[in-house]
């Protein structure tokens, strides 16, 4: 019976996660119904009772491997962050993620907290329903210097709008409150209720620094940033690059500076967004003032031409597509870029090697190599400790979906500034799902040093949330809990099967 149960609801998340667009009139949270009949958000501002992880999937395939891409994706993607922070003034780390309800329905926004004092989690809130089961709406998290919380509610596209949030109280997530921002458009003050892939930095004495995506008409991805004192009045976007259909881009902030890593989108291939390649840089150390490449070069903004000052690596001349996945800075303050490489978009042995590959600068950029993995989409977190000792946490080990997104989480570590590598621990074996995603902590503290999802590759699944300490001890969350303050569950091989 159990058996013809589980069957049943995999064949249930199967339909809702293909047809996720139609959604539901009623959305019901822990006995209390919400109205659900529009594309716009609903603000729910109550207790999730436990981390349900959102499933998602891009573009069924023919192949065994099912989808595009797949999996649990609560900490996805790359190009959002951060996802958590930990706050020096209440010794606590504070993360969001994007959750759902029993039947992976809807996209939830749930945020919650890790107490390093007592070592427990707090029950998430869930502050809205995104009304979309899209990852790619997933939420990202900023603190300012009052301790005020922000979510940022992204969107995929233009099809639906984005959403700030502000916690009511410092340092609190009992409630947060939907403000309504705005931007300069054509010298003209208007809504702004629309980002893509957002990246946000809460720099002291200036304000929020946010590197994101608009999508123009064609449906070019164009990258930009803009700037903001209070989250709720934001300057005029301004683009950063613009070369063929577009870019995806990732950020990080160190000490006022703020990073940009992109690759671009050529046209006139036949394979669309499928297709990115190269791997260009630039950075800012006056808030967007001016822009510079990382020898020190100003570069004129925005940049056109696959050809500029800003590229570090032409990936296109090789055949090979650009998968960017981390970028973090040295003692020196130099950056550190984190990428996979491969032959193709598609799943399969076909086109490996995936090549994990690192780019840091130092009186020009070196490139070394770290491993290899076996899905393009496979993504971890890159830490820097100190100027020699490196480490990455990253699903590089074959996982139960082999070739599907994710696998078994590595620790890796070099302790000669990234020259050569060897791994440090594994620290997940026999799990029953795909575990991808894994997110670093700004800030972070050994003992909730990153956090992630697992997930089933090839079909519709539960997913549950992770988080390691530095050692690489894992803990899994549960996805039922009334209690307040939760302690979490050291991680064994048995937690991993379905419920």
């Amino acid at each position: 019976m159990r058996r013809l149960i589980d069957l049943f609801y995999l064949v249930l998340l199967s339909v809702i996660s293909v047809f996720g667009q139609n959604y539901s009139k009623e959305i019901e949270i822990n006995g209390n119904k919400f109205e659900n009949n529009s594309n716009s958000a609903v603000y729910i501002n109550q207790k999730s009772n436990g981390f349900k992880g959102i499933w998602y999937m891009v573009k069924p395939t023919t192949d065994e491997y099912g989808y595009k891409y797949s999996g649990g994706m609560a900490t996805y993607c790359e190009e959002h962050r951060p996802f958590a922070i930990y706050a020096k003034g209440v010794n606590k780390t504070f993360f969001c993620f994007g959750g759902t309800d029993d039947t992976n329905s809807t996209l939830l926004h749930n945020v919650s907290y890790f107490d390093h004092k007592t070592g427990r989690i707090a029950n998430p809130l869930t502050i809205l329903d995104k009304r979309t089961n899209d990852a790619h709406d997933n939420p990202v998290i900023s603190i300012d210097n009052q301790g005020y919380i922000y979510i940022f509610s992204t969107s995929h596209g233009k099809e639906r709008p984005s959403y700030i949030s502000k916690s009511e109280k410092p340092y609190s997530i009992e409630k947060f409150n939907e403000l309504q921002p705005t931007e300069i458009v054509n010298g003209k003050v208007v809504p702004f209720k629309n980002f893509s892939y957002f990246q946000v930095w809460f720099v002291k004495n200036k304000g929020f620094f946010a590197i994101f995506t608009k999508y123009n008409d064609k449906g070019n991805r164009v990258i930009g940033y803009n700037t903001s004192k209070n989250a709720i009045t934001w300057n005029e976007w301004k683009v950063i690059a613009h070369i063929e259909e577009g870019h995806y881009q990732i950020c990080q902030e160190s000490n006022a500076k703020i990073g940009s890593a992109f690759n671009y989108h050529p046209n006139k291939n036949g394979q669309g967004f499928d297709y990115r390649t190269n791997l260009y840089y630039v950075e800012t150390i006056d808030f967007g003032k001016t822009w510079h490449n990382a020898a020190g070069k100003i570069v004129q903004l925005p940049l056109k031409e696959i050809n500029n000052d800003a590229k570090v690596k032409d990936f296109k001349t090789e055949n090979l597509n650009c998968y960017i996945k981390d970028i973090a800075f040295d003692k020196n303050n130099n950056p550190v870029i984190m990428v996979v490489s491969s032959k193709g978009f598609a799943a399969g042995p076909a086109n490996n090697p995936r090549t994990w590959e690192l780019f840091s600068y130092d009186k020009g950029w070196k490139n070394c190599k770290i491993t290899t993995s076996n899905n393009n989409y496979d993504t971890g977190s890159l830490f820097i400790n100190t100027q020699n000792e490196w480490e990455v946490y990253a699903p590089t080990e074959m996982g139960p979906q082999p070739y599907n997104p994710g696998g078994e989480m590595v620790c890796w570590k070099s302790i000669d500034s990234g020259k050569t590598w060897n791994i440090k621990n594994k620290m997940t074996s026999k799990s029953e799902m795909n575990q991808n995603y894994l997110r670093g902590v700004v800030n972070g503290k050994n003992d909730f040093f990153g956090i992630w999802a697992d997930g089933n590759g090839r079909k519709p699944s539960v997913s549950h949330i992770y988080f390691c300490n530095k050692n690489g001890d894992v803990f899994q969350l549960p996805r039922e809990t009334t209690e307040d303050m939760i302690l979490p569950l050291k991680y064994t091989n048995h937690l991993l099967k379905l419920k």
